[in-house]
């Protein structure tokens, strides 16, 4: 169901001279985290493990350090688990977005609020 109402989205998304960090990356690394698998991961999120392998490589080269540590399979299969530096990012983008999404939302309504509702007066409008 969508929310017809104005609403502020607000994302984040990290570049160097190119984007290398966002939602995105995000989530398939919180998918790799719980499934411990990228093919399981993309799997999830109905991506080709090809596509999910693009997608890390480049967030990697752009970041500059891996992201993930992946075992092949063998006797007790593979899998993949964030690297420390990648739990570390994961966890500071994702305290950072929420604090940009709640700054978003103040700003939203101080500015924004007026435009909101059916019977607000628009620009130009006391307040």
């Amino acid at each position: 169901m969508s929310d017809p109402s104005l609403h502020p989205a607000v994302t984040l998304r990290l570049y160097t001279d190119r984007k290398c960090f966002g939602p995105g990356v995000a989530m398939l690394l919180r998918r790799v985290r719980t499934l411990h698998s990228l093919r399981s991961a993309a799997m999830d999120m109905h991506m080709a493990y090809s596509k999910a392998w693009t997608i890390l490589r480049e967030a990697e080269q752009g970041l500059g350090f891996p992201l993930l540590h992946s075992t092949t399979g063998g006797r007790n299969g593979g899998g993949a688990v964030l690297t420390a530096e990648g739990e570390r990012l994961l966890d500071a983008y994702d305290l950072c977005e929420r604090e940009l999404r709640a700054a978003g939302e103040r700003l939203f309504s101080r500015h924004l609020a007026a435009f909101t509702g059916a019977d607000s007066g628009g620009p130009g409008e006391d307040l």
